[in-house]
């Protein structure tokens, strides 16, 4: 365990229950199963969840998603995390966490969507919702920098994939992102990390949108990276014109979905595989050369 992470168990989970929140310390409490490895969570009783950030750079999502996402919510067509209460740090856990509303579904099996079409309607309602909210006073997202900033590591990320991925293609993706024009309005609210595992689904129907760790406002085509994480073609096809991306926008989104992953693979590769599996997933999708993703 690194300096900056923190043990997490059901012992601990149920001392912070205890001391803070006595009133919910006799529900039933099981560890939820996650290939996230930012935030760890608790099943609370049949309604609501607890969520502790396993590491120091999540800790300061907590402050941000009570204060923002009850403002969101009602703006939104697809339910989203309820913050119920805040914990602090205690009991030799450093960290503020958190109390949720339980929202119940599954997480979307990449390459296995029965209805992408449906799913993609309501992804792009979830956007247009989202970035239509005032994004006044909102922090700068996560991933709030322009491509170019992440340009260094992209690169170094595709040097240290020897034999993995397709360095041409990769690199010809990049470069169009690159030569893209950046977006000339102003930054809107963004998830920022629309990943199989923060989404759920009922139904095949997009039913939840949670973890909003990367919560900001930036470039709306950091969002795109839908398209490709969970998306099959022809879901990218109804996607991209339900929200109107321009040439420019998706390519920005092609580049924010190509940096992501490879950044990915590379850290998780050894330690998630579940994670490592998306973004090759990701990868194999981008660079298919369907002609679905051409700017």
């Amino acid at each position: 365990m690194h300096a900056d992470e923190a043990a997490i168990d059901l012992s601990l989970v149920r001392r912070l229950l205890g001391a803070q929140f006595p009133q919910w310390a006799d529900r039933p409490l099981a560890r939820v199963d996650s290939a996230g490895t930012s935030n760890a969570m608790y099943r609370l009783g049949a309604d609501m969840v607890v969520r502790l950030p396993r590491v120091a750079g999540a800790a300061g999502d907590v402050a941000k998603e009570h204060r923002w996402l009850p403002r969101l919510a009602p703006a939104l067509p697809t339910a989203v995390p309820l913050p119920l209460g805040k914990g602090e740090p205690a009991a030799g856990y450093p960290f503020p966490w958190s109390v949720y509303s339980w929202l119940a579904g599954e997480n979307p099996v990449v390459g296995r969507i029965a209805e992408p079409g449906l799913l993609a309607e309501d992804l792009a309602a979830f956007l247009a919702a989202l970035h239509g909210v005032d994004p006044a006073g909102g922090p700068p997202s996560y991933r709030s920098e322009p491509l170019v900033a992440r340009d260094a590591a992209t690169r170094d990320a595709l040097g240290a994939l020897p034999g993995e991925v397709d360095a041409g293609a990769a690199t010809a993706v990049w470069q169009a992102a690159l030569r893209a024009p950046e977006r000339s309005g102003p930054a809107v609210w963004i998830h920022a990390d629309l990943q199989p595992g923060n989404l759920l689904t009922t139904g095949g129907r997009l039913g939840a949108v949670i973890d909003f760790g990367c919560l900001g406002v930036g470039d709306p085509a950091v969002d795109l990276i839908v398209a490709w994480y969970v998306l099959p073609a022809a879901g990218r096809r109804v996607l991209r014109a339900a929200v109107a991306a321009d040439d420019a926008a998706w390519a920005r989104g092609r580049g924010w979905a190509l940096s992501v992953a490879l950044m990915e693979l590379r850290y998780y590769r050894d330690t998630n595989p579940r994670m490592a599996a998306i973004a090759r997933h990701v990868l194999r999708e981008l660079l298919a050369g369907d002609g679905v993703d051409a700017g």
